[in-house]
């Protein structure tokens, strides 16, 4: 195995760019995911580590080895896409074995890959099987075998389990997660399911149009997300977001106050506008509000749709207008709503007039003109001689 470098890869369509000025350095043995939205550059990103495109600017280092302008064939990946594309007339034998006799091994030594591949992807018994007879979680496992005879330094999957079925998509996840662990392969994943990408990851590299936005853990992703498109991109369901002012003493929304003392967020003052970022599982109900460790004051709100998730269920809730008193009535479009997780047990159900508050050590503050992340977690006006503190974003 090898890592792979990036250096100030970009790569232009005429006036579009696909990717732009990424650099980024996959160890030796890591798995790495490219994760963001369609059209992000995610799998353009890795076309150029493969071969099948050429960098318009930038080199790309496989090992000590810049294969930037080398043929595909000559760097030492295997992909494996999306489309499976087994040949329908070979059996799985012959699919597996396809490019080791393209490449004129000797049959002792095909055989001996052959069979090792298919023991480690759990196809032993069905090598004699055609692939319209194999199941589409077989159907791949062929696929990624045949990438494995190769003994490639790098594997490239482009999305391989896009189409699966939900439930053998999980499967397949914990099937990538031990073939990882047992060949200690470097493997570059793309994908633009995040839950893909937080399980099985060592890291993760969150892209949007074309650029890099963080590369890091995937619970550091999660926690301290560095802007607010990672911040809303990364959790499922997103982050809840609300624009406001700082303040003396703290932060004012259109529909309630935080209170905290502003001198603790850097590179920002008194006026600016900022961006409060909180996630559902943040937002509780009053009564529980002892069991939060820095709860805000009560926020009045009214329920509106519940969603029972079975472990859990989400609620969105509509804030009380500041000015009026008023409830906002569009919930799919308003800025005046909150999603909330609540455990299955609890007593709630829609149209309810409700409190809720925030845990304040779980807030994010993010400047509103940038999106860049400000501090991770905030402290109350009265911690100020605690010496508690927050979490500051990277800079």
């Amino acid at each position: 195995m090898a890592r792979v470098r990036l250096e100030n890869v970009t790569k232009r369509y005429g006036e579009e760019t696909a990717v732009d000025d990424i650099s980024l350095e996959v160890e030796d043995g890591e798995f790495v995911t490219l994760v963001g939205p369609s059209g992000c550059g995610k799998s353009t990103t890795m076309e150029t580590v493969a071969g099948l495109t050429r960098p318009t600017e930038g080199r790309i280092y496989i090992g000590d080895d810049d294969v930037t302008t080398l043929a595909p064939k000559d760097r030492g990946v295997a992909m494996v896409f999306q489309n499976i594309a087994l040949f329908p007339h070979m059996d799985v034998y012959e699919n597996i074995s396809f490019g080791l006799r393209l490449r004129k091994y000797d049959d002792e030594e095909v055989r001996r890959r052959v069979e090792q591949a298919a023991d480690i992807v759990q196809l032993e018994g069905m090598l004699d099987r055609m692939p319209a007879e194999m199941s589409g979680g077989q159907q791949q496992r062929v696929g990624i075998a045949r990438a494995i005879v190769r003994n490639p330094d790098v594997f490239l999957m482009d999305e391989p389990l896009a189409n699966l079925d939900a439930k053998l998509r999980v499967h397949m996840r914990t099937e990538l997660q031990r073939l990882h662990r047992e060949l200690d392969a470097t493997v570059i994943y793309v994908t633009h399911d995040q839950a893909e990408a937080m399980t099985m990851s060592n890291r993760i590299a969150v892209l949007n149009d074309g650029r890099l936005q963080q590369i890091a853990a995937p619970l550091t992703c999660y926690n301290e997300p560095t802007n607010l498109f990672v911040a809303g991109f990364i959790g499922s369901p997103s982050m809840n977001f609300a624009e406001g002012q700082l303040v003396e003493n703290g932060l004012e929304t259109n529909n309630f106050t935080v209170n905290f003392d502003p001198t603790q967020v850097p590179g920002v003052t008194v006026g600016d506008d900022v961006t409060l970022g909180i996630r559902p599982e943040d937002v509780h109900l009053t009564r529980f509000a002892e069991t939060v460790g820095s709860p805000t004051d009560p926020i009045g709100a009214r329920t509106d749709v519940l969603e029972p998730m079975g472990d859990e269920v989400f609620v969105y809730v509509l804030l009380s207008e500041a000015a009026t008193g008023s409830m906002e009535q569009d919930p799919a479009t308003s800025p005046n709503q909150l999603l909330m997780s609540v455990t299955p047990d609890t007593d709630i159900e829609a149209n309810q007039e409700i409190n809720v508050v925030l845990d304040r050590s779980k807030i994010h503050l993010f400047d509103t003109a940038t999106g860049d992340a400000l501090v991770h977690g905030i402290t109350d006006l009265s911690d100020r001689e605690s010496g508690t503190t927050p979490t500051e974003a990277d800079s």
